[in-house]
């Protein structure tokens, strides 16, 4: 039988829970129906799964933590520092290192500010996860609970870990990079498990904890949703993450010719969210390259190489995006059509004026 783990998340920095010209509030260790967020996101999972493990982003939380779990009696907890990673912080960094530390087959991650998650949603979610690398709840109008879902661990932890290496720090890439993934609807049979859907109540502000409001959105995606987004093997993603520790240390060359066969092999097997990766990765080795050349004449045609390695790129986020709108997974869609733009103001030669994502997601549609 398949072990599970549940690693909480409580690293982050809670900037919309934070007041002005006050001291800093942790919020994970805020209150709500008498007791931490923290402790309700521990107590709601601790009855299905055989180890739990909580992300923290520092050594003072991780003592601070473990002394409380000791005031309330609950043991056998891993509290685990994210590791350090040159340039990115974040989700996908605390997630890779949870997975690290736990041994089981199947790890729901699930933010601390989530205080009501049902154990039955939790474990409808393990069920439906058995023949896929992610399952991840997807609202009626395409919006994803990026931070709650089922990770196969194996396959969570080398997508984790390649996202890190390429300064890839957001949750929704997890999805992303997934071989299958279960968008799995709120409202089809959770809703007869949590009518009143209180497991996606969410903690973001001081406020939040005086009206406790679930998340209801309308649309038309009402069924759960199995999407195949490429096969690839693990192998694959080792040798991504040995292009991007080339780029690293400045080894250009051999970088992008890695890249390069990276985003055939992921072209091939029609992964193109890592064949645009690559992709783009490869643009910049050879762009870079194209600042060391000594001949003007070799130093045009690398920069002309690497802009032709992002509109590849370009296109693969394009083709991405296509599968996306198909299933009406609208983020998804909405973060590779922001990552096609990117590649794109790179071959314009405005990249220094676009920022990849909005500061605002568009509203649902």
């Amino acid at each position: 039988m398949s072990k599970r783990a549940a690693l909480i998340l409580a690293g982050g920095r809670a900037r919309r829970f934070q007041s002005i010209d006050k001291v800093w509030q942790d919020k994970a260790l805020a209150e709500v129906s008498g007791k931490p967020l923290l402790i309700h996101a521990i107590e709601n999972v601790q009855g299905l799964v055989e180890e739990i493990a909580v992300s923290v982003n520092d050594e003072h939380r991780k003592e601070k933590y473990a002394q409380i779990l000791k005031e309330q009696a609950l043991t056998n907890i891993k509290i685990v520092v994210d590791e350090e990673i040159g340039g990115i912080s974040g989700p996908t960094v605390a997630i890779m290192s949870g997975l690290k530390a736990v041994q089981s087959d199947f790890c729901l991650t699930l933010p601390c500010d989530m205080p009501f998650l049902k154990p039955a949603v939790a474990e409808y979610l393990f069920k439906e996860a058995t023949d896929v690398e992610v399952a991840v709840p997807m609202w009626p109008n395409g919006r994803l609970e990026t931070l709650l879902m089922v990770l196969e661990r194996q396959s969570g932890l080398e997508i984790t870990e390649t996202l890190c290496k390429l300064k890839r720090p957001r949750s929704d890439d997890i999805q992303r990079g997934a071989s299958k993934v279960l968008f799995v609807s709120p409202v089809n049979h959770i809703k007869s498990l949590d009518p009143e859907f209180n497991s996606f109540i969410n903690i973001n502000s001081r406020e939040d904890l005086n009206r406790l409001q679930t998340r209801r959105a309308g649309g038309g995606v009402t069924e759960n949703l199995g999407v195949n987004l490429g096969v690839f093997s693990i192998s694959d993603l080792q040798r991504l993450r040995g292009g991007a520790k080339m780029l690293q240390e400045d080894r250009l060359s051999e970088a992008q010719k890695t890249f390069a066969d990276c985003a055939c092999n992921f072209e091939f097997s029609n992964a193109f969210f890592w064949a645009a990766l690559s992709g783009e990765n490869q643009g910049d080795a050879l762009l870079k390259l194209s600042q060391h050349e000594v001949e003007p004449k070799e130093a045009v045609e690398r920069d002309f190489e690497g802009k032709e390695a992002f509109l590849r790129a370009a296109n693969n986020y394009r083709v991405e995006a296509e599968i996306y709108e198909e299933n009406r997974c609208w983020l998804l869609e909405e973060r590779a059509l922001a990552d096609k733009a990117w590649c794109e103001s790179w071959v314009m030669g405005k990249h220094v004026h676009v920022h990849r994502y909005p500061s605002k997601v568009q509203q649902a549609r």
